[in-house]
């Protein structure tokens, strides 16, 4: 059965309330990702990872066999370098008690999952979690999976399920919400520079004009 999605400003994303889980950013699945470039999902990825960081929304890093699939992408473990992934055998990742249980001391009910791959890594937890309470957003351009369909058929089953696909701009969008946050504004501005493609352009495009001085004539 189809869940009814929040509406109003429930429905948004909170940094109080999120919790992030990041599944199986690795090398074999990688290699076998057709659906995005992977240089896309890469950069996405490492920019919502910072986000975090940048919101304090507490970040679960997970892997799975990376004896054998490979570490974790080094862009993505060197902003959390504390950090050791969960490294798990199972292949839905919310059937792993080490995992459930680092999320469920969070306290936290919006459950924003991206990884690899969106059909079988992503999509398992996702429709799981829905069934113990929790709101669950998938950020789908830090996803991907073995064909475009098979990503494309992933998000339509947990959207049916009832999960909300969002990106990662939206993420750091409702997350910052209002400009009068200051304190992450800085931290914000400078990830956008860096990971934001042509918004992260035209933010530094904005500064570097608000830094020039006006001359004679208004030129």
């Amino acid at each position: 059965m189809t869940r009814t999605a929040k509406v109003g400003l429930e429905a948004l994303l909170t940094p109080e309330e999120s919790v992030l889980v990041l599944i199986d950013h690795q090398p074999f699945q990688f290699a076998n990702l057709h659906s995005h470039e992977p240089a896309m999902i890469v950069n996405n990825v490492v920019a919502l990872a910072k986000y975090a960081k940048v919101f304090d929304v507490p970040t679960v890093l997970t892997t799975v066999i990376e004896e054998r699939g490979g570490y974790l992408i080094k862009g993505l473990q060197d902003v959390f370098p504390e950090q050791k992934p969960i490294n798990r055998t199972l292949v839905n990742t919310w059937q792993d008690r080490n995992v459930v249980d680092v999320v469920e001391k969070t306290g936290r009910k919006q459950l924003i999952l991206a990884g690899l791959w969106t059909e079988v890594c992503v999509a398992m937890p996702a429709i799981q979690a829905l069934s113990e309470g929790y709101d669950v957003f998938v950020v789908t351009d830090a996803c991907g999976g073995a064909s475009a369909e098979s990503h494309d058929m992933a998000v339509r089953r947990m959207v049916q399920a009832g999960v909300v696909p969002v990106t990662t701009m939206v993420v750091a969008s409702e997350w910052q919400r209002d400009w009068a946050r200051e304190s992450t504004v800085p931290m914000l501005g400078s990830v956008l520079s860096e990971h934001g493609g042509a918004t992260g352009i035209a933010l530094t495009w904005e500064q570097q004009l608000l830094a020039t001085p006006a001359t004679v004539g208004g030129r």
